[in-house]
């Protein structure tokens, strides 16, 4: 497997930190978009959701994600230079057609799951609404990734004696421990809405005081 000489993404410092509300909202939403992102691998293959998944790690600052999923691209044969640009921020290395995707992706995390009407919109104008629920599966199980990761990130730090700043032990303790008590009740949630058939798009924001539920029909 190639290795980058100079980027360590375990090195990441965490950008958020996720209240109980939005994890167990994080976990609901990425227990409906598996299927969906497996759906989006195969026909796009690895390369692109890596790319969207990276831009979400970077945003949201979670060294353990960036480390795994840097091994994950990089065994899918991408470059090591591009995965660490991606990290960094930097798109210059991505296809031009998936630059609107990995934008959107950056300001969903950017948002906290709760992105722009107007940049939805432009989403699935610019890839279709089936190519547009792929991308927003791949978002959401990295925003999944990034919840648990976070305290995880910070804990596997102190322990390595570099602690992230702004971080106390027993609340990425409490934070890991309410993750894993309110999961059940989000996937159970999930399932519920699967079978009610609810609307699978974003709680999109039209102004900063108000947002509504972007009615997108199931796949």
């Amino acid at each position: 497997m190639p290795q980058t000489s100079t980027f360590d993404p375990l090195a990441m410092t965490a950008n958020k930190r996720f209240t109980i509300a939005a994890t167990y909202r994080i976990t609901h939403d990425a227990a409906r978009s598996v299927k969906i992102l497996s759906r989006f691998q195969d026909a796009h293959g690895k390369h692109f959701a890596e790319r969207i998944m990276l831009a979400v790690t970077e945003v949201n600052g979670c060294a353990l994600c960036a480390h795994a999923h840097t091994r994950f691209a990089l065994e899918a044969g991408m470059e090591a230079d591009e995965v660490r640009d991606l990290l960094g921020g930097v798109t210059d290395g991505a296809p031009d057609e998936e630059l609107t995707a990995i934008a959107f992706a950056q300001h969903y995390a950017d948002a906290d799951a709760h992105p722009e009407h107007s940049a939805w919109e432009k989403l699935v104008d610019f890839y279709g609404t089936q190519d547009a629920l792929g991308i927003l599966s791949a978002i959401r199980v990295m925003m999944w990734g990034n919840a648990v990761g976070l305290p995880l990130s910070s804990i596997r730090a102190r322990r390595a004696g570099n602690p992230q700043p702004n971080t106390r032990l027993l609340s990425d303790l409490g934070a890991t421990v309410a993750t894993i008590l309110v999961t059940p009740f989000a996937l159970l949630h999930a399932l519920a809405s699967t079978i009610r058939r609810k609307p699978l798009g974003p709680e999109t924001v039209v102004t900063p005081g108000g947002a509504l539920g972007n009615p997108v029909t199931l796949l």
